[in-house]
């Protein structure tokens, strides 16, 4: 098992790193959450983060958010540990979309 650690952004450093064509922001809130309401990007929920991996292969750059921090905590960790993960840049929007929202 590979480890490649994440890191902890705030919201200022994610609309920095956006602007970049090589970064997708994932967001792993359950899909009626991000009906919602959304700050953009992908959807896939925590529960479906390793069989959709592979739609994070074309970009270098991984943003992970979800409400409160908590399960995109759970995601930058595991996206951290799978081998074909270990060349990306994985970030974690610490506090989550409700800070982007206040």
């Amino acid at each position: 098992m590979t480890t490649t650690a994440y890191t902890d952004i705030t919201t200022a450093e994610m609309e920095t790193l956006v602007t970049n064509p090589e970064t997708v922001v994932v967001d792993v809130r359950d899909e009626w959450e991000f009906e919602e309401f959304n700050i953009g990007g992908l959807n896939i929920p925590l529960a479906e983060i390793r069989e959709k991996r592979h739609y994070l292969q074309p970009y270098e750059n991984i943003i992970v958010i979800c409400a409160n921090g908590v399960r995109s905590r759970v995601a930058a960790k595991d996206f951290s540990r799978h081998a074909d993960m270990a060349e990306k840049h994985i970030y974690h929007l610490r506090g989550g979309i409700l800070e982007v929202e206040d």
